[in-house]
Parts: C-alpha cells; sequence; structure tokens
C-alpha cells in the first residue's frame, strides 16, 4: 500500500471517529466539552502526551 493512500485513509478514519460523538450525542458533547474547559493544562497535556503515545504504539504493531 502506497504510504499517501495509507496516511489519507488513516487520516480519514481519525476524522470519522472524531466526528461521530457530534453527531450522535451534541447534548452530551456540550457538557463534555465544558469539564474538558475546567481541566487544569498540565491534566490536559498529560492526557493527550498518552494518547499520542498509544497511537505510536497501535501504528508501530499495525504496521509490523
Amino acid at each position: 500500500m502506497e504510504i499517501w493512500t495509507l496516511f489519507f485513509a488513516g487520516l480519514g478514519l481519525a476524522m470519522f471517529i472524531e466526528g461521530m460523538p457530534y453527531f450522535v450525542s451534541p447534548r452530551w458533547m456540550r457538557r463534555y466539552l465544558a469539564v474538558v474547559q475546567e481541566t487544569s493544562d498540565p491534566a490536559l497535556r498529560t492526557a493527550g502526551f498518552v494518547l499520542m503515545v498509544m497511537g505510536l504504539i497501535v501504528v508501530f504493531f499495525a504496521t509490523r
């Protein structure tokens, strides 16, 4: 599989997954975003870092 094909397939899948909660339950997403807005910067950075590392691990094992 060509690298750009894989990249855009992954990007499209990420966009689909990111958009699902907004489509399924917009009311819940508003409440969730209010909680995220009140969360401290260090907690959000830590969560973001953990998710990035987990994503790289998944990509590593999926492409092995």
